[in-house]
């Protein structure tokens, strides 16, 4: 029998983009914008008490699933929501989630929140937070590029 344990963890990124935080934030509400940077939804129902969910991973495995309900969306200024992470049948982590969208002079500064607790060694805090850093990242592209 395995040990279980779970590390609590929280982390804050911030971003400044060059979009209006209208196109910002439509990045994360619009399915085909989304894709673009994050992966395809299976499912895809942007209000709240929505869901959103995914499954892929190698072709070899293992298969990962994210599962996301939303629980508080201000058009152009926050969504909330919580997710979980499996690989397989392992639950490696759940999470609360605030994206928050500020109007700066040079577009807007986004403040990603990401409240979790990470299961059994599946997944570590560090690598979420470099995961979603990376995420950031090709959101920034997406913008740049559109």
């Amino acid at each position: 029998m395995s040990e279980r344990f779970a590390v609590h963890n929280t982390f804050v990124i911030e971003r400044i983009y060059k979009a209006s935080p209208a196109r910002v934030f439509a990045s994360w509400a619009d399915a085909q914008l989304k894709a673009q940077w994050f992966s395809t939804p299976d499912t895809f129902d942007f209000r709240v008490g929505g869901e959103e969910k995914s499954q892929g991973g190698p072709p070899d495995g293992p298969v990962f699933t994210y599962d996301a309900r939303y629980h508080d969306i201000v058009p152009n200024e926050r969504i909330v929501y919580s997710y979980t992470l499996d690989m397989d049948e392992k639950r490696m982590s759940t999470s609360v989630t605030t994206v928050e969208f500020k109007s700066e002079a040079a577009g807007t500064k986004l403040i990603f929140t990401e409240q979790g607790v990470f299961l059994d060694g599946h997944d570590t805090p560090a690598q979420r937070e470099h995961g979603t850093t990376i995420m950031l990242d090709m959101l920034g592209k997406q913008l740049d590029d559109n």
